[in-house]
């Protein structure tokens, strides 16, 4: 059900950055969700975040990334984080991140039952 969610909306990083900061941000912990910002002078001078143009999810062991692909769309990228350090990466497809963003959120709600409450009311919607 969590990735038919994060589905519904995924035509540009944009959209996930909103979807993972708006939507999810009451029951993910600071810092887990990272977002870049591209401003324009129009977007400082009105205050606006600008135009996202990565977004990044924290998850013990593993850092997911979502960035604009080369010829368009968007590009997926895990890593395997061992003790704050890079191991490894790995291009991925937009539907094997949802999955692994899906396992991560489950066991984070497995672990936290504050996150389980807000991800169930969320998702039961």
């Amino acid at each position: 059900m969590m990735i038919a969610t994060l589905r519904a909306d995924r035509s540009d990083v944009e959209s996930y950055g909103r979807v993972l900061t708006n939507v999810l941000g009451d029951a993910l912990p600071d810092g887990m969700v990272e977002v870049d910002y591209r401003r324009s002078m129009a977007d400082r001078m009105s205050g606006k975040p600008g135009q996202a143009v990565a977004v990044r999810v924290h998850a013990p062991e593993r850092e997911l990334e979502l960035r604009p692909g080369r010829r368009g769309g968007v590009e997926a990228e895990v890593r395997t984080v061992v003790r704050g350090v890079v191991i490894s990466r790995k291009q991925i497809g937009i539907e094997e991140w949802l999955t692994i963003l899906a396992e991560e959120l489950n066991t984070l709600a497995a672990r936290d039952a504050a996150a389980r409450d807000v991800l169930s009311r969320l998702f039961d919607t």
